[in-house]
């Protein structure tokens, strides 16, 4: 028998020196070095059951932060305050004070609500403003419009709203129809630019049956005017009573629709003006734009 063997032999005897080494303060490798036992599975069965001395513990990195979060637990915080106060994980959080009881709530439901609702009107109010802010800076930025601004704006709109040539419906006159008053004063200015007088408008309102008819021919009257008396017979459009329709109220006044006597070569001018725009904005395009009769 060796000599390490036979030391080894004698478990128990080589135990209690390891423990009472152990106890005294020692770490696993001075008693290694002391005990000339380099086994290690026979080394950990020797000090099975004894833990480590205070000194041989490494301090977690963690540790400051449970302590804290704990503290702040106490003091009535949420998991989310614990949060943006020591920037770590909500699940770390949730695990380190679990045992902790939940804080008072600090506000009654009501009050909460209140609260909620106070913050929404805040953010949509802070809102409002910065689409007034921009609204307000855009229209500023344009200013007053050359007569050619305002003729090739006019021409934009009219080939977007109003009346047009087809080669299956022949067409050749200016007929406008909307709703947005400002539109209108748009559209009507423009016809001033074109030299159409007021006693070549054909005005009519189209409403629905339900709307009140006088109110809405003695508004477009005045908007633009025209006496009312000049104005054609309304058109009025039925709907169901199943209709969800949202155009009602007090400001609901319908469409006008404007037409313009004798003016056919105006209407050819507006359409080749708009060509004109077509391919003033993409040269490329001059091969593709076609009138739509010719």
């Amino acid at each position: 028998m060796t000599e390490t063997t036979s030391k080894y032999a004698d478990f128990e005897g080589l135990r209690a020196q390891a423990v009472a080494l152990r106890r005294e303060g020692l770490s696993v490798r001075q008693i290694r070095d002391r005990l000339k036992v380099f086994n290690n599975d026979m080394l950990h069965r020797l000090l099975q059951g004894e833990p480590p001395p205070e000194w041989t513990k490494r301090p977690r990195a963690k540790d400051d932060l449970r302590a804290k979060a704990r503290e702040l637990r106490l003091q009535g915080m949420t998991y989310d305050q614990i949060q943006v106060e020591l920037g770590c994980s909500k699940s770390s959080i949730s695990l380190w004070v679990r045992d902790l009881p939940k804080p008072e709530p600090r506000y009654t439901e009501e009050e909460r609500l209140a609260r909620m609702n106070a913050g929404l009107a805040s953010l949509r109010a802070g809102q409002d403003q910065e689409r007034l802010a921009t609204k307000q800076a855009a229209r500023e930025s344009i200013g007053e419009l050359s007569d050619r601004e305002l003729f090739v704006a006019g021409v934009a709109l009219y080939w977007a709203e109003g009346m047009k040539d087809k080669p299956y419906s022949r067409r050749e006159s200016l007929l406008f129809i909307n709703s947005d008053p400002n539109v209108i004063k748009f559209y009507l200015s423009w016809l001033d630019l074109l030299g159409v007088t007021r006693e070549r408008l054909h005005l009519r309102v189209s409403i629905h049956e339900s709307a009140n008819v006088s109110e809405a021919e003695s508004f477009w009257s005045e908007l633009t005017g025209v006496p009312r008396s000049d104005f054609m017979k309304a058109t009025l459009k039925k709907h169901s009573p199943k209709t969800n329709r949202k155009n009602t109220g007090e400001a609901y006044r319908g469409c006008l629709v404007i037409y313009v006597t004798k003016s056919a070569e105006l209407y050819r001018r507006v359409e080749g003006a708009w060509y004109g725009i077509v391919l003033g904005a993409d040269p490329a395009s001059r091969r593709n734009v076609r009138f739509s009769r010719n």
